[in-house]
């Protein structure tokens, strides 16, 4: 049964200054807060490899960003298009700024490109069905030459996205093509920290999410169990949900790097009750809410950023290690300066009842 929650529980302040509006460079340079049992301790993401055992096996998502902003016209009036998930066959689910003023049939023509889309209904939640028609390579020519990397709102560019932001944006693990957020816990991975984790014996497992626009849509329902998250699609190979489930039987660890990684793992466990092989392959759509009182299944340790005030992100970290184990862990990392969001420093979690 899950505990009474409202969303007023999960609030915080923030100093603004402690928004990370760049990455570190090197990427590998941010800050790590080890968040256990027995208390915080202030480490670095270069430690990692430390804190992980030989045989873990670290769990990441291979999503690749695209710029997935762009703007448009319907006859004089403008039209902001975030793509949020593909259909197949030219057609997008998309949050439109303006929405409102479109209809089924209208054609928006995109701005520094030859491509319009027609507009095929309105769905709830701000969701609007776009045709781009059937051809991939005009969309992807369009994004390539007018889109803009969807930086989350709170990373300010007064006078747009910067030429930089679409590598800064991307992990060292990115391969499929298809989210509009970056699993931002895997942008602090550099080749460097990879040589060292694979020297320690950790193991890589690869999954697929990808990460919708409503990662950036705000949570206004006073219950949390009130709202709901767009559905977004995923897949676990057959090939990944062995190795995953190859850690536990051998005395080994679950690592999720992220929380992208932690929904896909916990929507593949879904209705599993094997700990040692918890995992099942998975190909489809998801739209998993962890909040307090889920028994995760498929997870031992999370890496994950440090997460907004209200979100659905920061009710999961608590689900994950404990709600005031992780506003005791939050006030600690702001007091201590640690930066926060995307391009900020991370945590390892571990959680309530871990060993």
């Amino acid at each position: 049964m899950l505990p009474d929650l409202r969303t007023a529980d999960f609030d915080f302040v923030l100093p603004e200054a402690q928004i990370a509006q760049t990455p570190l460079r090197p990427r590998d340079a941010a800050r790590l807060l080890l968040v256990r049992e027995d208390g915080l301790a202030d480490q670095g993401i270069r430690d990692l490899p430390t804190l992980l055992a030989p045989g873990d096996v670290m769990v990441v998502n291979d999503t690749r960003v695209i710029p997935a902003r762009l703007r448009g016209r319907r006859g004089a009036a403008a039209v902001e298009i975030m793509l949020n998930r593909a259909e197949g066959g030219g057609i997008w689910q998309a949050i439109c700024r303006n929405a409102r003023r479109l209809r089924a049939g209208d054609r928006v023509a995109i701005e520094g490109a030859t491509l319009d889309a027609m507009v095929l209904e309105r769905l709830p939640g701000g969701l609007v069905r776009l045709d781009f028609g059937p051809d991939p390579g005009a969309l992807a020519a369009a994004l390539d030459a007018a889109g803009e990397v969807p930086l989350p709102p709170y990373i300010h560019r007064p006078d747009g996205a910067r030429p930089e932001d679409r590598e800064d944006y991307q992990t060292v693990f990115a391969a499929r093509p298809g989210a509009v957020a970056a699993p931002t816990a895997s942008l602090h991975f550099t080749p460097r920290l990879l040589a060292a984790l694979e020297a320690r014996g950790v193991r890589l497992a690869t999954l697929t999410l990808h990460v919708g626009a409503g990662t950036f849509l705000p949570l206004r329902a006073e219950d949390p169990r009130d709202h709901r998250l767009h559905a977004e699609w995923g897949e676990i190979t057959p090939e990944a949900a062995d190795l995953i489930n190859s850690a536990r039987p051998a005395g080994k660890r679950i690592v999720a790097i992220g929380t992208t990684a932690l929904r896909l793992l916990e929507t593949a466990a879904l209705g599993t009750e094997d700990h040692w092989h918890p995992v099942r392959p998975f190909r489809g759509l998801t739209d998993i809410f962890l909040l307090p009182g889920h028994r995760f299944r498929a997870a031992d340790v999370l890496l994950t950023n440090f997460h907004l005030p209200r979100s659905t992100l920061f009710m999961l970290v608590s689900a994950f290690a404990g709600t005031a184990r992780m506003r005791a862990a939050y006030a600690h990392a702001i007091t201590a300066g640690y930066r926060f969001y995307s391009y900020g420093d991370a945590s390892l979690l571990f959680p309530e009842d871990a060993p």
